[in-house]
């Protein structure tokens, strides 16, 4: 909904929204109060960085965006590309990242039913972001972590806004004075509240095994194919807590923060507590790709 975005929105330079057909100012953008998104939650998104105007990754979001909207039934054609390019180029271009939100729209008053007679509601807006790539490894800060229980719901595949599991296991490690929560279920780890997780074991990449019960984040699959592409063996494995806390390297990945390395869990280092090998060699891939990404 447009309260997700609004909060992080420069008004100066990030103005303009795009809501159901047009680009209008943040401050006239409306929906119903009978939108199911706003009711329910039920409805989908993406959050899609660009870089110098040029969108990251962006057909493999928009290829789980796709996925997501079958799963929920809406049915919906659109230029995503045309629309998104347009977005961020009348909020000035540059680095940005782009929020796009479509709920499955608004009936004439609150019903758990729904018709394919409702349009749906499409939002979405920009928020400025550095490019992370430029600084240069050396600028990246590693973060703290805790493990926590996975309370969300068995369909974590589906990229819906129903994310008050994430908010308060977030808000719970803030409480902490960590950074990250990484969450478990029946004895295994899935990811973080808005990040894949991967550990690093004499030399070999482990990752979650891809399941409904984690997003399949486009940032996890550019690290899987940079390895491949590099020799570095990866493995989709279970992974329990004592495997995770030993491990040589642990990180965190997503489309905004790229690969960031987790120097300690619940009070316990990560091997040396400092930024592993692997990781500045995955962190020099990821320059590498997003470089040549800007040239073409």
């Amino acid at each position: 909904m447009p309260g997700h975005c609004f909060g992080h929105l420069s008004l100066k330079n990030m103005e303009t929204v795009y809501l159901n057909g047009e680009f209008i100012d943040a401050a006239d953008a409306k929906v119903s109060v009978f939108d199911r998104g706003f009711l329910f939650g039920d409805s989908v998104y993406e959050v899609i960085p660009f870089y110098q105007g040029r969108g990251f990754r962006l057909d493999e979001h928009l290829h789980r965006l796709a996925y997501s909207l079958r799963a929920i039934q809406i049915n919906l054609e659109e230029d995503w590309s045309a629309l998104l390019h347009e977005l961020v180029r009348r909020n000035g271009g540059g680095n940005v990242s782009v929020y796009l939100q479509i709920t499955r729209g608004a009936a004439e008053y609150r019903n758990h039913n729904y018709d394919d007679s409702m349009s749906p509601t499409v939002f979405a807006c920009c928020r400025a972001i550095r490019d992370i790539y430029q600084d240069g490894a050396d600028a990246v800060q590693g973060i703290t972590a805790m493990v926590t229980a996975d309370l969300r719901w068995h369909r974590c595949d589906i990229k819906s806004t129903g994310l008050l599991p994430n908010i308060l296991v977030l808000q719970q490690a803030r409480q902490m004075g960590v950074d990250e929560a990484l969450m478990i279920r029946d004895g295994f780890l899935t990811e973080g509240a808005s990040c894949n997780l991967f550990v690093v074991d004499k030399g070999v990449i482990y990752t979650p095994k891809r399941s409904s019960e984690i997003l399949g984040g486009t940032t996890r699959q550019l690290i899987l194919e940079l390895a491949a592409e590099s020799g570095i063996p990866t493995q989709e494995v279970d992974i329990d807590y004592d495997r995770l806390v030993d491990a040589d390297e642990v990180w965190i990945s997503s489309s905004t923060r790229g690969v960031v390395p987790v120097l300690k869990i619940d009070d316990r280092a990560i091997a040396d507590g400092r930024k592993g090998p692997l990781w500045a060699r995955m962190f020099e891939l990821f320059t590498h790709y997003q470089q040549q990404l800007m040239k073409g």
